[in-house]
């Protein structure tokens, strides 16, 4: 069983890219069908601010990052890397990745806020996708999240915050007027719409 902290430096790595990128198939990884056994802990971080560290030294490589947030799993409030052979955990400081960029595009449904990813991936959000916004109890703020795949969630950035909140309109739910937004037909509240000045 593995440590953590161990590994062979950068080649530590490329065997996990190696397991993954072997696998003939089309498509992102089927992660969740994978059940390989648990090889123990590696020195891997994923920060606050969306960087990954590998033994304390940002991963340089966006190939490599993409590759590995392909093959990143929740379970709990633990995080792995799941290849086909061996399951490692890692750190992840808050959640793994962030929204970063925003389109809004219309359709049948109406309104559609496609976020992308700090690893390039584009989510609609809506069904399957939500959007939440927990309140901050330092300053009484939203912290927004949009949910990517897998239990696995991106902070949106505060400057997107702000476009939502522009984007943003009042509808009564469950009998109370709430200011929230709305993308692929469903309605994604962010807090009572009496206290919308507070945190806008």
């Amino acid at each position: 069983m593995a440590k953590a902290g161990q590994g062979a430096g950068i080649g530590g790595l490329e065997g996990i890219a190696a397991a993954v990128t072997g696998e003939k198939r089309k498509g992102p990884p089927p992660v969740e069908r994978w059940n390989p056994p648990f090889c123990g802990d590696i020195d891997m971080r994923i920060a606050a601010d969306g960087t990954w560290f590998y033994q304390k030294t940002p991963i340089g490589r966006p190939a490599l990052v993409k590759l590995f947030a392909s093959i990143l799993k929740r379970e709990g409030d633990k995080y792995f890397l799941v290849t086909p052979v061996e399951k490692v955990g890692l750190i992840v400081e808050e959640v793994p990745f962030l929204g970063v960029e925003l389109k809004v595009e219309h359709d049948a449904r109406g309104q559609v806020l496609n976020f992308r990813t700090n690893v390039d991936d584009w989510v609609a959000a809506g069904p399957g996708h939500a959007l939440r916004f927990e309140q901050q109890a330092a300053n009484g703020g939203l912290k927004p999240y949009l949910h990517v795949r897998r239990e696995l969630w991106a902070k949106v950035t505060r400057a997107l915050f702000y476009d939502l909140v522009e984007l943003g309109e009042e509808r009564v739910v469950d009998g109370k007027p709430m200011f929230g937004v709305v993308s692929g037909g469903e309605f994604f509240a962010m807090a009572e719409a009496s206290t919308v000045r507070e945190f806008a």
